[in-house]
């Protein structure tokens, strides 16, 4: 089982939806990085499960304990290990999928890679649990980031066919970002809240679960980061987003409708202005040739209904070899988007400290002088 990423800014995850603990161990902060915990925490608490009324009822407080890596409040150079404690598990809800499938969910397949010895509760390894230590990475990446005048935010685009106005592409600033941080429910129109929650609660009503779209961003990035192939920005950030359990598609800029325009319409102008150069449009997400061109790093990352509804669908019982039917029991998400937010912001966050491995602003003790 692959639970790595990276080779300058790397993580290795750990832990089950209902083990004793999950986490991750963070290799490649520079010695003397501040790490503020505060603002961890309030990133984990946006993520954290029974905070809102559209997620979930398992409520965990996600409270990070910082193992290794961070002493007085600045990384030592060593790697950084964030544990978070599984407080609130109902393992029993799980029984019968040792032998029931749920349509949807890894267990079949997790089933037959894993010889029948992977953990089904919760669905183990494969839960989206486990985002919460990628949010705990991408919470010391984006203080990283900060640092070097990069912000990034997210809002929910669309959940349940409702969408919300997209991002300024070309005029977007860090303010409106970090606003939307600081965000319940972040949205740049409000008045849409009511509309998208009584989607989710209509469905969640029937025993069902709606998807939606999150659109991420992230300005002051320079030009000149990543590599075109297979070190290109869309690739790493992609690989990142698909690791999500949830994420089903990527786009950058325009993502599929820029194949419906022409060249003239799809390029992007250059002009120089008195900060250097920059486009009049962004149709390409900020990235050309897979390297940032100095405009905003902009994509989409649609979210799939969580699949553990309590509607009865069709499966298979393994152990009977009969077609048979289930009623997913337990506690889940009628939507995910929400949660999901500061999970594809910190996809994002983690993706750029990888890709600026070669910025000696960023990694200075990798640069001889």
């Amino acid at each position: 089982m692959r639970a790595n990423f990276g080779t300058q800014y790397r993580l290795t995850i750990f832990g089950e939806s209902h083990g004793e603990a999950i986490g991750v161990v963070i290799d490649g902060v520079p010695a003397g990085t501040p790490i503020d915990e505060q603002a961890i925490a309030r990133d984990m608490a946006r993520r954290a499960p029974g905070s809102d009324p559209a997620a979930t009822s398992r409520k965990e407080p996600d409270a990070v304990r910082i193992m290794s890596g961070v002493m007085d409040g600045r990384a030592t150079g060593a790697p950084i290990c964030g544990m978070i404690m599984n407080t609130n598990t109902r393992s029993g809800d799980y029984a019968q999928l040792r032998t029931r499938m749920r349509p949807g969910h890894a267990d079949y397949a997790g089933h037959v890679k894993y010889s029948g010895y992977n953990d089904p509760r919760g669905g183990g390894h494969f839960s989206g649990r486990l985002t919460a230590p990628l949010v705990f990475a991408g919470s010391v990446a984006r203080q990283m980031l900060a640092a070097r005048g990069i912000t990034i935010g997210a809002h929910i685009a669309q959940i349940a066919g409702c969408s919300d106005r997209a991002l300024d592409p070309v005029h977007m600033d860090a303010q409106t970002l970090l606003a939307l941080q600081e965000s319940r429910f972040p949205l740049l129109d409000p008045s849409l809240e009511g509309e998208m929650r009584a989607r989710i609660a209509a469905a969640k009503a029937e025993g069902d679960s709606v998807g939606g779209v999150i659109e991420c961003a992230a300005v002051g990035v320079p030009a000149g980061i990543g590599s075109p192939f297979f070190g290109s920005v869309e690739s790493v950030v992609s690989q990142l987003a698909f690791s999500v359990p949830a994420v089903k598609a990527v786009a950058f800029g325009d993502g599929m409708d820029i194949a419906a325009l022409r060249g003239s319409e799809a390029n992007d102008p250059m002009r120089m202005t008195d900060g250097g150069v920059s486009c009049t449009s962004n149709h390409n997400g900020g990235v050309t040739g897979g390297i940032t061109n100095g405009m905003p790093v902009v994509f989409r990352a649609a979210i799939k209904p969580t699949p553990s509804i309590a509607r009865e669908q069709q499966t298979i019982n393994l152990e009977t070899g009969e077609n048979t039917t289930l009623s997913v029991t337990g506690r889940h998400d009628p939507c995910i988007v929400l949660r999901a937010v500061p999970v594809i912001e910190s996809v994002l966050a983690i993706a750029l400290c990888e890709l600026m491995a070669d910025d000696c602003s960023l990694y200075p003790h990798r640069h001889t002088p």
